[in-house]
């Protein structure tokens, strides 16, 4: 079983904080979740354009790597591990999760209806942003805060030789040997919140959607109990998936969601408004690339709308959360890639990943809005985004089928998020492993029971929104962190470059 690839310090220290913080919110609910929110609200209204900032100055800093002589540099002499559409996959939907699923078919209805820049809500120039806004949060600027981190982390592991994919592993150019006290172990322990939090809210976006659909289906109460057997059931599907690891469990099941996944937006693009959804996405890249620096940095100090703040700083300061554990996992299977390809891999495959779901799908409920065939927004308003989700589905032709294929991808993304996340997890929490080799299986596992119970536990008490609230919280912090890690990852590049360590290394 290898117990001594356990790390205990860091199994005891995030267990302890992770229990301590889940009773605190639970114990204090209400005072505690009021708390939060007023911190989220002064860290988005006094340092908003920390995040926008940050993010187009990593988007750039991305493509210097990329096409720079750096961008060569091979991550090791090994073969890739896995097929390019494999690895990719797993980027994906380890990155995306549910999230895409929900938010990809009704987040336009949003922006439509309280549109940005003071348009009038349900004009034809809300309609051109509404579709464009949800390309722009989940396009290039979301997947170059996943990328970063991955860059710092791959290099520390396949060209410096460390054993870990920790963070702080990456920062030891500038802390130095304070990566293996306190400090490296605060690093470390810190994206916990954000990766938990994450793996909650996927959760509990997701957990309703699907009860919708059974509440359609079969007509059977939507309850608590429902939502919890729906969690019981994606960890009995997950769990067999992790303990078979990342060749035969995880690598499996993401090319068959992303095979799922495009099939069905096929079905969709071909059997839906088919001419209406190309003149829309034609239309919304040419409104983001027009608007991409605007989109980037409003603010909107003056009108003080709160639109940035309800959206691209809530999603810039999720996605920040979030980034160190997708760079984990991405370092962790991108042995033999170039720099240049791993970062191009991520911010161009995760682009158009998403946004299929937005000009698919998104722009097959816009077009029944508009033209009167399903009241998307009443329904929005009165009955809850799952609802009008399921309406938009069930419009489509053989809609029924459609409903269930669609929810049943979800269902997959779900568990593939997971799976990521605990093996993320085991693999921090780990230590003398060899090169190549995987946590233990029921070490994997446990943090795939961990995760969905911490989710069961807060949907029960009804704490998932304070702890998702404190996950944007901690993102603010590994804004700096990430940093640190590209000043450690620079200093290592001049090093070696000076030390002749690229020359093998070098893509010819």
């Amino acid at each position: 079983m290898r117990l001594e690839t356990i790390d205990k310090h860091i199994l005891s220290i995030a267990l302890a904080i992770i229990a301590l913080l889940i009773g605190s919110i639970l114990l204090t609910k209400d005072a505690g979740t009021s708390f939060l929110a007023k911190v989220l609200e002064i860290i988005t209204s006094n340092f908003g354009s920390v995040y926008l900032w940050a993010c187009l100055i990593i988007f750039f800093l991305l493509l210097y790597l990329a096409f720079s002589k750096y961008g060569k540099i091979r991550l090791g002499t090994e073969a890739p591990q896995f097929s390019t559409f494999s690895w990719l996959a797993l980027i994906f939907t380890a990155g995306i999760g549910s999230g895409i699923m929900y938010w990809g078919i009704i987040e336009w209805a949003y922006y439509f209806s309280d549109p940005p820049f003071g348009m009038e809500p349900g004009s034809v120039e809300a309609a051109s942003f509404a579709p464009t806004y949800g390309m722009f949060h989940w396009g290039f600027s979301a997947w170059a805060i996943y990328c970063l981190p991955s860059i710092p982390i791959s290099y520390a592991v396949y060209i410096r030789n460390n054993k870990s994919f920790r963070l702080s592993n990456a920062c030891r150019g500038v802390i130095g040997d304070r990566a293996d006290g306190w400090l490296g172990k605060l690093i470390d322990v810190a994206f916990m919140f954000g990766l938990i939090g994450g793996i909650g809210t996927s959760l509990a976006l997701g957990t309703p959607l699907l009860a919708e659909g059974i509440h359609y289906l079969f007509g059977v109460e939507k309850t608590v109990t429902l939502n919890l057997l729906i969690i019981l059931a994606l960890t009995v599907f997950f769990s067999i998936a992790l303990y078979f690891g990342l060749q035969k469990g995880l690598r499996l099941l993401s090319d068959w969601n992303l095979y799922l996944y495009f099939g069905l937006a096929v079905f969709v693009f071909l059997f839906g408004p088919t001419m209406f959804i190309v003149s829309m996405f034609s239309e919304s890249v040419g409104v983001l690339l027009t608007n991409f620096f605007r989109m980037s940095l409003y603010t909107d100090p003056v009108g003080q709308s709160g639109f940035s703040e309800a959206w691209t700083l809530f999603y810039w300061g999720w996605w920040f959360s979030y980034a160190p554990f997708t760079g984990m996992f991405a370092a962790r299977i991108s042995r033999g890639r170039t720099l240049k390809g791993l970062i191009l891999g991520q911010l161009l495959g995760g682009t158009l990943g998403c946004w299929v779901a937005f000009t698919i799908f998104g722009n097959t409920g816009l077009y029944a809005e508009v033209n009167n065939l399903v009241p998307v927004l009443d329904i929005l308003q009165n009955e809850g985004a799952p609802a009008a989700i399921i309406a938009i589905l069930t419009s489509l032709p053989i809609g029924t089928i459609v409903m269930v294929i669609y929810l049943g991808v979800m269902a997959i993304f779900l568990a593939t998020t997971v799976n990521s996340a605990a093996f993320t997890l085991a693999d921090v929490a780990s230590v003398n492993l060899e090169r190549g080799e995987e946590p233990v299986r029921w070490y994997r596992v446990f943090w795939g029971l961990v995760l969905s119970g911490i989710a069961i536990i807060l949907m029960y008490g009804e704490g998932l929104e304070a702890l998702q609230t404190l996950s944007i919280i901690t993102g603010f912090p590994l804004v700096f962190v990430m940093f640190l890690m590209i000043v450690s990852f620079f200093r290592w590049l001049k090093e070696d470059e000076r030390n002749g360590v690229h020359d093998h290394l070098w893509k010819k």
